[in-house]
């Protein structure tokens, strides 16, 4: 099996609300995020002969997802007030609501799907929320 790896990161803040530790309050990372996409065999001709895919198929693509995330509050639908909501929106700031709880579990999975759905099918994504802590999502 041949595999290759792009990796992106971003930055963003987000919170987890109910939870008991301190992810409840909002704060940041820098998210970085590596894909695999495997093979059994290279593209035998063409001008991506001998690769599992070109890197320059992977790489604007996992951009632009990380591009939509980037110095975003992130926040689940539903876990602010909607004064809270309309207040950041008055003020400025950029959020990127999604239907999920903001880990880095769920990121990966959301990740993923994203590139399946642009025509990228990863063998799996890793998301790291720190230097030595990741999630991986593969199906």
């Amino acid at each position: 099996m041949y595999t290759i790896s792009c990796e992106t990161h971003f930055d963003a803040a987000h919170f987890l609300k109910g939870h008991g530790g301190k992810c409840a309050n909002i704060h940041g990372h820098r998210w970085r995020v590596r894909a695999y996409v495997g093979a059994e065999e290279l593209i035998p001709e063409g001008e991506s002969r001998g690769m599992v895919i070109d890197f320059g198929e992977i790489k604007p693509r996992l951009r632009k997802i990380a591009d939509s995330l980037d110095h975003k509050l992130i926040v689940e639908n539903g876990t602010l007030l909607p004064e809270t909501a309309a207040a950041l929106e008055r003020e400025g700031f950029a959020a990127a609501v999604v239907p999920f709880r903001p880990t880095a579990e769920n990121f990966a999975k959301y990740i993923y799907d994203e590139l399946c759905a642009d025509g990228i099918k990863p063998g799996k994504v890793r998301v790291y929320e720190s230097e030595d802590a990741y999630a991986e999502y593969s199906e």
